[in-house]
């Protein structure tokens, strides 16, 4: 393999710099070393030729120092602790490389001559545009790829949402039934990422620091389904607002997923994972080639998953009488209901094919329901193929042409609950079966359930998502300029097929002859099959999002204040995105299918400059006023944006280590989030009324028929974010011993962009909370124009007579979220029995979440209630690993919440689940068993209220698998 070298660096002396292209190896799988006691420096040499891990390490700090011998079995990182052992030295991992720093040093500019010369752009951290130095006042968080190995996790979803600052809610697999934090927009089944459960469009997903096409109606999240764990190196996540550096969507925070465009070598991996109820394979490859002038990174990965059926998953059911939590079974059932003209309502009685049947068989009262989870599928099957590709060139010093490129497809299909087959159909006098319960000879209507005619309703797709990024970079003397273009796409399309035609359902009732017409008054035996196959209908959707930016930045130092250089990053940007989506084939509500036009298509220019500063005040060892590493660093970032107008955002960072082993840090910034192209949307597409009963404790029924609109409030604005954060951070003598990180966060959200129609079935139970929008006793003529509407959608059979009040539950600029809490991280690390232990504990602590709807509205509480992040949530790890075997086991734990779905309130229990995997390297072989959820615990049981359905569990804070045991197998070259 061949070892390339940095430059020597100068600053006050030479520097010292070790790298190697880091292969598959680098980081984190372990080798046999057999190094004598030596010089420190000609022992960081050795081993940087050994393992292929790049080290950078000035020649001031290592000079004069010894090392001891290394012998045995080691990961570079472990090896490394070994050689540091008592010398004053830290080695901190910034982006791909190793540096060595004294003890309190705050950033790698120690390590790189204040970062004068370095010249390599892998040397930057997530936060921050400046090369070699972390981001002042931050804290980042990594998922490198030692990480990534030992979670057992086969998909990049898994792997964020393990993570504590992330909530489960928005768009992912299983929750486009909650219509919270734009999960309906997820029409193809991917998954988001949603730091802090602000929701998915408030975090911004990076690909190698770049942005990517949004996926989803709309564009509303970006799908991390379709990027493959195998070229991943690292996922770093900066859970604070960034918008001054990356601009909008970086409310939350930044999620930056870099991939392993270093590697040099040859991988190839395996995996196969089981379940009860389904199983998952995955294979890989990896080739890394070239050397210090040339590189060249092909990375593929397959998956494949089998679909999870809910009859494997008792608890996705409306039944949920064998858990003691009810039956919420409300569906039509076969035979089905009649409703009379007068709203009573009649069972149809079974043994029967309803060719004869007369009112006096009829029995008062409702027929049977039935669950419309019955032969669905809890998750769907996923498919995926993925192709990634890096190269660089450097034709000469100070010069290189670069580019990457991912491309992925993935498919998916699923077996769907029951929606439209399950109806309230008007049944005219003409049909010949016709029954009238009340001898009015007036059309009734039948609540029926057509699944065992028609089957099942399924939906099946793909998703499709290019991105890439092509530039050059210049380097003179300490400065480096950078002009890159990025281009990503994403196209999706779905296909719902097995639904009841409502235009076909009519003619089909209205038919005269008995041989023809349909029949819903038996158990579904009578009726032609001919008759049935032309009540089938299908429909489509598909939708296109391009994304084309144009950056040059330029970073470098600009004076030298005795502490360190001045550093500066500036920048100019512009981006085109584009939206469009059509309806191919409409075959639901016509008698004959029709084609749309395109529904949507727009186009959104942003134009933007930011610029970023780095001052070190002080440094440890008498530079500078003398009160150790004190640094300070602010940013701007300005934006135009053609459809809704400018925006300014700053953001101001300090550090400081009084301390050798301790910094205190703390950053204040503001943020947006730009409304999206379907916030924006005045349409049909967006445009429903319905009438429902709605839980009402206040009424004598206990419901309330309410009248509720959907769409979108005209004149919707950008989301602001005014947010800050302090934290302390504990740092040992070397990679041993104990480390620890707090931080407070605080954030004020403003101007929110929600879905009010999300809380469908709490608006009466909270309705402190909803009166701005709850129109009681409304004007009857009003009500009826609504009925009246082409976009009114008869769900049942309430008439605008019934209703007693309208909801105006349009998505809408809310007033305000607060959000305040503690992240935590904490660690222990030691030699044991001839290798490396390690148990540790990140978690998050929500110390209060509030909403108000309006300005005049009461704070509600959002923490700790269903549908919400839970407040405390942690992740914990017991690690061992020595030159040949390791092992790790990590516990998960989500605190008990309140499930306020229903009328009456009820606890929600803690949920705790084990991963365990057990590794083993075999020469270039290593074999991997894992254990995700290893005591197969069911998530905790509650009756969850969704829209018009309910399930046994919450499908936000947790997970349906189950246990799924994995077998991994990776060959190295």
């Amino acid at each position: 393999m061949q070892i390339g070298t940095f430059k020597t660096m100068l600053m006050a002396g030479a520097a010292l710099a070790l790298c190697a292209s880091p292969p598959a190896t680098a980081g984190f799988q372990a080798q046999s070393y057999d190094q004598p006691a030596q010089p420190l420096g000609d022992a960081l040499r050795a081993l940087a030729r050994s393992s292929g891990q790049s080290i950078v390490a000035p020649t001031e700090l290592v000079a004069g120092k010894q090392a001891p011998a290394l012998k045995g079995d080691f990961s570079p990182e472990a090896a490394l602790a070994q050689l540091l052992a008592g010398s004053g030295l830290i080695a901190r991992r910034v982006g791909d490389a190793l540096v060595i720093q004294r003890v309190g040093a705050e950033s790698a500019q120690d390590a790189q001559g204040a970062g004068e010369g370095a010249g390599d752009e892998r040397i930057v951290v997530t936060g921050t545009r400046i090369r070699g130095r972390a981001p002042a006042g931050a804290s980042v968080i990594t998922i490198d790829r030692s990480a990534i190995t030992q979670s057992g996790y086969a998909t990049t979803q898994q792997i964020l949402q393990a993570l504590p600052q992330n909530f489960g809610g928005g768009p992912n697999e299983t929750t486009s039934i909650t219509g919270r934090g734009n999960a309906e927009a997820n029409a193809t089944s991917g998954s988001a990422v949603n730091l802090r459960g602000l929701g998915p469009s408030s975090t911004l997903v990076l690909l190698d620091g770049e942005r990517v096409a949004m996926a989803g109606i709309s564009g509303r999240f970006v799908d991390i389904s379709l990027i493959p764990t195998s070229v991943i190196e690292r996922i770093e996540v900066l859970a604070d607002g960034a918008s001054a550096l990356y601009g909008s969507d970086a409310v939350a925070g930044v999620v930056n997923i870099v991939p392993r465009k270093n590697f040099k070598g040859l991988e190839l991996s395996g995996r196969a994972g089981l379940s009860n109820g389904f199983g998952e394979a995955q294979l890989s490859g990896l080739l890394g080639v070239g050397g210090s002038r040339a590189h060249l990174v092909i990375g593929y990965e397959y998956y494949r998953r089998s679909a999870l059926a809910t009859a494997d998953r008792p608890f996705f059911s409306e039944d949920l009488r064998r858990y003691g939590l009810g039956d919420y079974r409300s569906a039509a059932s076969i035979p089905g209901t009649i409703l009379a003209a007068d709203g009573s309502a009649y069972a149809i009685p079974a043994g029967q094919n309803g060719t004869a049947l007369t009112a006096a068989q009829l029995r008062p009262g409702p027929g049977a329901t039935s669950d419309v989870w019955a032969g669905a599928d809890a998750l769907p099957s996923q498919q995926r193929h993925a192709l990634y590709a890096a190269a660089r060139f450097a034709p000469s010093d100070g010069l290189e042409f670069y580019a990457q490129g991912l491309f992925a497809r993935r498919t998916y299909t699923k077996r769907e609950r029951a929606g439209w087959n399950t109806v309230y159909a008007t049944v005219p006098v003409t049909n010949p079966f016709y029954v009238d319960p009340i001898g009015t000879g007036e059309p009734v209507t039948v609540v029926y359930d057509f699944r065992k005619e028609v089957g099942i309703e399924r939906t099946h797709g793909s998703s499709r998502g290019l991105s890439g990024t092509g530039g050059l970079r210049w380097s003179s003397g300490p400065w480096q300029v950078d002009f890159h273009m990025s281009y990503g796409e994403q196209d999706e399309f779905t296909y719902y097929g097995n639904l009841v035609n409502s235009a076909r359902l009519d003619a089909a009732l209205a038919d005269t002859n008995p041989a023809t017409a349909l029949n819903l008054f038996g158990a579904g035996t009578a009726n032609n099959p001919a008759t049935i196959a032309y009540l089938r209908g299908s429909d489509s959707f598909s939708n296109h999002f391009a994304v084309f930016t144009q950056q040059l930045r330029a970073d470098g130092p600009l004076f030298d204040l005795g502490a360190g250089a001045v550093r500066l990053a500036v920048g100019a940007e512009h981006r085109r995105e584009r939206y469009f989506d059509n309806g191919e084939r409409d075959d639901v509500f016509n008698l004959q299918p029709v084609t749309y036009p395109r529904f949507l298509d727009a186009v959104r220019q942003v134009v933007a400059g930011y610029a970023e500063l780095s001052v070190p005040l002080s440094a440890p060892g008498g530079r500078g006023p003398g009160i150790g590493a004190l640094d300070v660093s602010a940013a701007i970032r300005g934006e135009h944006y053609n459809d809704f107008g400018d925006t300014l955002n700053p953001k101001l960072g300090l550090s400081w280590s009084p301390a050798a082993l301790v910094r205190l840090r703390g950053a204040f910034g503001t943020s947006f989030r730009a409304p999206s192209f379907q916030d924006l949307r005045q349409d049909a597409a967006t445009k429903s009324y319905f009438a429902y009963p709605i839980p009402d404790p206040a009424s004598p029924t206990g419901t309330t028929n309410a009248l509720i609109l959907i769409g979108n409030k005209p004149g919707m604005g950008p989301e602001r974010a005014t947010s800050w954060t302090a934290g302390v951070d504990f740092r040992p003598m070397a990679q041993r011993g104990l480390r620890a990180q707090l931080t407070y966060f605080n954030i004020r959200y403003r101007d929110r962009i929600a879905n009010p129609g999300a809380a469908l079935m709490t608006f009466f139970i909270n309705r402190s909370v909803y009166a701005p929008i709850i129109t009681d006793n409304p004007d009857p003529a009003v009500v009826a124009a609504y009925f009246a509407s082409p976009y009114y959608t008869h769900y049942n059979s309430l008439t605008p007579a019934d209703v007693t009040a309208v909801i105006d539950a349009q998505k809408q600029n809310l007033a305000e979220q607060r959000q305040q809490g503690l992240d935590f991280d904490v660690g222990y690390r030691t030699p044991l029995l001839g290798g490396q232990g390690e148990v540790g504990v990140r978690g998050t602590w929500l110390l209060g979440y509030t909403q108000k709807f309006t300005s005049s509205s009461p704070a509600a509480n959002l923490v700790g209630t269903i549908g919400n992040p839970t407040d405390l949530r942690l992740r914990g790890w017991l690690q061992f690993e020595t030159g040949r075997f390791s092992t790790a086991l990590f516990a998960n734990y989500i605190n008990g919440y309140t499930n306020d779905s229903k009328l009456v309130a009820r606890p929600v229990g803690s949920w705790t689940t084990l991963d365990l995997q057990l590794g083993y390297r075999l020469g270039a072989f290593r074999v991997a068993l894992s254990a995700t959820n290893l005591l197969d615990t069911d998530p905790p049981l509650t009756p969850y209220g969704l829209t018009t359905t309910t399930i046994g569990f919450d499908l936000e804070n947790a997970s349906p698998l189950g246990r799924v045991f994995g077998l991994q197998v990776t060959r190295q070259w």
